[in-house]
């Protein structure tokens, strides 16, 4: 304790700050033996004594160790010492129980030696009286005893809206229902999740039970946060947070709140909900886990930048001929099986029902796409439109099913395609001697020399791939299963009996990617390539007539956690005998899922320590303030942890006038366009286009736009942008592209159009 050696810094701004605290702490242990109690809240009298212990303390410890004593800084923890708050010991939790994990697992590297963590910004700045820290015999004595009174009881009436009740979800949930958030009257906590519950979310996320599988999520959340603070008020929704529920998620519900918290696990949901925040000004805590990493961002309308501000570098890609001929890991499998599925069992399905739901306006596209590629000679666009139409004749012509046994033959087809055919071709084309256009050997490392596999209806993996490969397709057609469908070496029987394969011969003049560099390019349309277009259409409109108008396919969105879907059985047999083409070793179910799925599951402890860590910053936003511009974004790995002073948002100025992606000028009345170019000349502005979504409603360089001038705003959004405002909106957007007098041009902010 008198030599304690290294600290682990979590804030570079505080580098001083371990050394007193750990001084403070043993004051602490100190006073409370000699009192019999830890200091009161706003008790100067224990504060003085508590800092007289310190100082005395300081003096006799080591040179090395011996802090610089801050009265301030002491005074606070002395006025803290007395509670516990959700948000704090949550967080110091989850380091704890990852430290443990550690221990048990021998993975990761421990915490070195002493780890102190304070988050002094989110205290009152100014002095309050005595009286808002006294308890009122609440279960939030705690909280009240530190932020005072009045924080806790505008905490119990605002308006909260959590995003997602996953793993981060439930840490929130939980950390809102034990801190009193929207629990008075006029307060509401909304969550939303349009996901169901699945034995595999049982691990992380702790308000579910094995009797909730199957049930949304959003509603089993809220009915444990009932279980451990009745009083709270809260909403579930099952409703997906995107722009196709912005009936639901209106401007009425998004102007009321107070707090946005983010728990989702995909980038554009992100956001999306960011992109809200910003038009709404509203305050995000947005967050996220990796394992054992997590990472928090508290963001404040007008003084930091938004969550969209700011970008991770892009996930690192294998190349797409390596994926495609040249395999040498088992990801690179595990990543074209991934891609085939959803060609092959969802996209091209869903294509398919697309040009049956309106085979004019499919086609239609199709013409105008093939048009425009003629008169541009566009490169990436002829072999697309051909890979688009032939997915749909295969689904609705070439591979269409009928019975089960059709299915078994689809998927033994697919078998000899994959790993016999197109492998014969490639030695064919690149045989084991061939050297490059330097002589050096073509075959060598990383490359791999790939071996075609001959079906053998008895070997286990060869059947469940024509097993799982027959019932999926099945599935798609809404074909019913036999009983001998469950049964993989029975279905490779069937498949051995009576399905025909014929012999493959390979084909000279075959064009084979190499160049790891490559990326799909298309070469220009011909008279042959619209040959062909014509002629697969002929076929797909031949196949609709001959289908009932109720003909419809069911595609198969890829679902890693049901076992019994047989989604991974096919994924990871595809990608294991390619495996075995290509002398790569194979993975069991579980690891293939991993992989696939591209999860990297997320850690209760990880979780725990994000929400909380999150919410400790979201007290300065119900403060109404920010303290001295910090936030809490902390970064939490598995033996660091760093916070980060916030960015501030990009200023755009222009004489007196400043503004950020904040800022949204409203402009009150039915205005016409002339109206709206006189507001941006008022401000010595010049407006020279107008648009509205993708519509051009006003350019100064179209003569014939002057005619709109005195034409209203939304009039126009009618007949040029052909939009319909809905009765519950009261304005519309439009984008204004303007110069200043030197001639430059100006980001000016979004404009609202409030005309009812």
């Amino acid at each position: 304790m008198e030599q304690p050696g290294e600290f682990l810094v979590t804030d570079f701004a505080k580098f001083d700050r371990p050394p007193l605290l750990h001084v403070g702490f043993l004051a602490l242990d100190a006073f409370e033996a000699e009192t019999g109690h830890a200091p009161r809240p706003a008790n100067a009298a224990d504060a003085k004594k508590m800092l007289a212990l310190a100082t005395a303390i300081n003096e006799k410890m080591p040179s090395e160790a011996k802090a610089e004593i801050n009265d301030e800084i002491l005074a606070k923890l002395a006025h803290n010492a007395n509670a516990e708050i959700s948000p704090m010991t949550a967080m110091f939790g989850g380091v704890v129980g990852q430290e443990v994990v550690k221990a048990v697992s021998g993975k990761f590297h421990p915490v070195h030696q002493w780890l102190y963590f304070d988050s002094i910004e989110s205290l009152p700045s100014e002095t309050l009286p005595a009286k808002e820290y006294e308890p009122v015999g609440s279960r939030y004595d705690g909280q009240i005893s530190i932020f005072g009174i009045s924080l806790q009881r505008k905490m119990a009436k605002s308006n909260l809206f959590l995003v997602g009740a996953g793993a981060l979800g439930c840490e929130f949930i939980k950390n809102f229902a034990m801190m009193g958030l929207g629990a008075e009257e006029g307060g509401m906590v909304t969550v939303t999740d349009d996901d169901v519950i699945e034995m595999s979310n049982l691990s992380r996320q702790f308000l579910f039970r094995d009797w909730n599988i199957g049930q949304a999520k959003s509603t089993c959340a809220a009915v444990a946060a009932l279980k451990l603070n009745p009083a709270m008020k809260i909403n579930a929704l099952q409703n997906r947070v995107s722009p196709e529920t912005e009936t639901v998620f209106n401007d009425t519900f998004w102007e009321k709140l107070d707090l946005v918290v983010n728990a989702l696990d995909n980038v554009n949901a992100r956001l999306y909900v960011d992109s809200r925040c910003v038009y709404f000004n509203k305050p995000l805590l947005e967050s996220g886990t990796l394992g054992p990493k997590c990472n928090t961002q508290v963001v404040i309308p007008g003084l930091t930048e938004n969550y969209g501000a700011s970008r991770d570098p892009p996930e690192k890609q294998s190349p797409m001929c390596t994926v495609h001929s040249f395999p040498h890991n088992i990801d690179h499998c595990l990543t074209w099986a991934r891609s085939e599925f959803e060609g092959l069992l969802e996209k091209g399905p869903a294509e398919a029902n697309t040009f049956l739901m309106d085979s004019d306006k499919f086609l239609n596209a199709i013409m105008a796409n093939k048009d425009a590629a003629a008169k541009a000679q566009l490169e990436q666009v002829s072999n697309a439109i051909k890979a688009q139409l032939e997915q749909v004749v295969d689904v609705l012509v070439s591979d269409r099913c009928l019975t089960f046994e059709d299915c078994i033959s689809w998927a033994r087809h697919r078998f000899q395609e994959y790993h016999y055919n197109r492998i014969a071709q490639l030695t064919y084309t690149f045989p084991e001697d061939a050297t490059t256009s330097t002589g050096a050997p073509f075959w060598s490392a990383p490359k791999r020399f790939p071996r075609p596999l001959v079906f053998d209806p008895k070997d286990l993996s060869h059947a469940a791939f024509v097993q799982s490969g027959a019932i999926l397709k099945a599935d798609v057609y809404g074909i019913p299963r036999p009983a001998y469908a469950d049964d993989a070496l029975k279905v490779a029987a069937v498949c051995a009996e009576k399905v025909k394969v014929p012999v493959f011969e390979p084909r000279k003049g075959v064009k084979i990617e190499t160049d790891p560099k490559a990326s799909k390019n298309y070469s220009s349309l011909t008279e042959d390539d619209e040959a062909v277009i014509d002629g697969l259409m002929a076929k797909m409109v031949a196949a609709k007539a001959a289908l009932p108008a109720s003909f419809k396919l069911t595609p198969i969105e890829f679902e890693k956690d049901d076992d019994a879907n047989f989604h991974m059985d096919f994924i990871a047999g595809l990608a294991n005998m390619r495996a075995r083409n290509y002398d790569v070793g194979e993975v069991d179910k579980l690891k293939a899922k991993l992989i696939a799925s591209r999860t990297i599951s997320a850690i209760a402890t990880t979780t725990a320590a994000a929400a909380a860590t999150g919410l400790v910053g979201e007290v300065d936003k119900l403060k109404a303030k920010l303290i001295a511009g910090r936030i809490i974004p902390a970064i939490a790995t598995a033996t660091a942890a760093a916070t980060g002073m916030p960015i501030a948002p990009k200023v755009t100025k222009h004489q007196d006038m400043t503004w950020t992606l904040w800022d949204r000028w409203i402009l009150e009345g039915d205005l016409t366009v002339q109206q709206v170019l006189d507001y941006f000349s008022e401000r010595k502005l010049t407006a020279y286009s107008i648009s509205c979504g993708q519509s051009l409603m006003y350019s100064s360089m179209f003569p014939k736009h002057k005619e709109r001038l005195t034409q209203t705003m939304s009039s126009l959004v009618g007949t040029v942008a052909k939009m319909e405002i809905p009765a519950y909106r009261k304005h519309f957007d439009i984008v204004v592209a303007c110069e200043d007098d030197d001639g430059e041009d100006l980001d000016a902010p979004l404009v609202s159009i409030k005309f009812r």
